[in-house]
């Protein structure tokens, strides 16, 4: 039921999230992701510079993966989010000590309307 993990964490630029999670999906066949936002300032910006509105809004993917499948999907993810260029985001990975089996069924729609109400 439980088996040991790893989490991916990427935090990208607004709007780069859904490519990634795509490929992912198509590609690698993972479906254990998620996309949050986030708003704030970088570092680089002066407390006496910043203004109201200057905040960037970010997404954070997170993926959940085996072990064994961790260094080939954050090469991935690094690739495909374009991590290798200046201000691209970070990435980073860390053990879970266990994680549960989860999947939506592909004929889901199929097998809800098969079943009878009440």
């Amino acid at each position: 039921m439980f088996a040991p993990a790893k989490l991916i964490t990427c935090i990208i630029p607004m709007g780069s999230g859904l490519p990634v999670l795509k490929a992912l999906r198509e590609e690698k066949g993972i479906d254990a992701t998620n996309i949050n936002f986030a708003r704030g300032v970088g570092r680089f910006v002066r407390w006496n510079q910043r203004r109201l509105g200057d905040d960037a809004q970010k997404e954070i993917l997170t993926i959940t993966v085996a072990p064994e499948r961790a260094d080939e999907i954050f090469e991935l993810v690094f690739h495909k989010a374009n991590l290798d260029r200046p201000h691209g985001g970070i990435i980073y990975m860390m053990p879970l000590t266990h994680a549960s089996a989860f999947s939506i069924p592909h004929d889901l729609e199929e097998s809800l309307a098969t079943k009878s109400p009440g």
